[in-house]
């Protein structure tokens, strides 16, 4: 019996969710596979996280990334349903991306339920999950100093300020400046996943809406470092 074709909109049919990869001989697949290892990145932001994860120089693997502008539970549903039909190779890592990001206008306890429950299901389906609680940037930061404390999303945008000396909440989600953080940071990646390490270790034992601050990107990146250019 053949598969039911779901039908796309002309609207969405360029979206990033939508791409599907072209078709590919036998002989190119079972290539390709013996000697590169693929990561599929599904992202919860549509422009920092992409362009940071797309801009790793790797050389024996390959790297696809997807922005999708979704969050949470809503993410990672999406992703299971949609998948397969984005890219329905197999033999590849697929890692989710997101983070808490509090919203002051919705019930605290709401939302860290969402959060945990999000992170149990993706890895229940067999996809490994990248978090950040409380936001994406805490990665960032965590390239120029250790933070223990509790902070905002604004607080860590300040500090990026003033590392990097601009304003990070006008120019440093841009596309072009996004492409640009790698090298940036890229020297000190080392303390990066050090404090990372340090923070996700004293938090471990807690649930992960508990855990603040704490990223786990830091796994996701390890993976990654292993397939750069030498």
């Amino acid at each position: 019996m053949s598969k039911h074709r779901r039908y796309t909109k002309k609207t969405d049919q360029a979206k990033a969710w939508n791409l599907r990869p072209k078709q590919s001989t036998a002989y190119a697949v079972e290539s390709r596979l013996a000697n590169y290892k693929r990561f599929v990145i599904y992202c919860e932001g549509e422009n920092t996280e992409p362009n940071y994860f797309k801009s790793f120089p790797v050389t024996t693997a390959e790297i696809h990334v997807y922005g999708l502008s979704r969050s949470k539970t809503s993410l990672v549903n999406f992703v299971i349903e949609r998948d397969f039909e984005i890219d329905p190779d197999p033999e590849r890592e697929v890692w989710i991306v997101f983070d808490m990001d509090f919203d002051l206008s919705i019930d605290k306890s709401l939302q860290q339920n969402d959060f945990n429950r999000s992170i149990t299901l993706a890895q229940e389906k067999g996809f490994k999950v990248a978090y950040s609680n409380d936001a994406f940037e805490l990665w960032f930061v965590l390239h120029h100093q250790l933070i223990e404390a509790q902070l905002t999303r604004n607080e860590f945008y300040q500090k990026l300020s003033e590392h990097w000396q601009l304003s990070y909440e006008r120019y440093g989600k841009s596309r072009d400046f996004c492409r640009g953080i790698y090298d940036r940071l890229i020297s000190l990646q080392t303390s990066a996943i050090r404090n990372a390490e340090r923070l996700h270790r004293q938090t471990k034992h807690l649930l992960p809406a508990e855990q603040n601050p704490c990223t786990t990107v830091y796994e996701l990146v390890v993976e990654l470092n292993k397939y750069l250019k030498k």
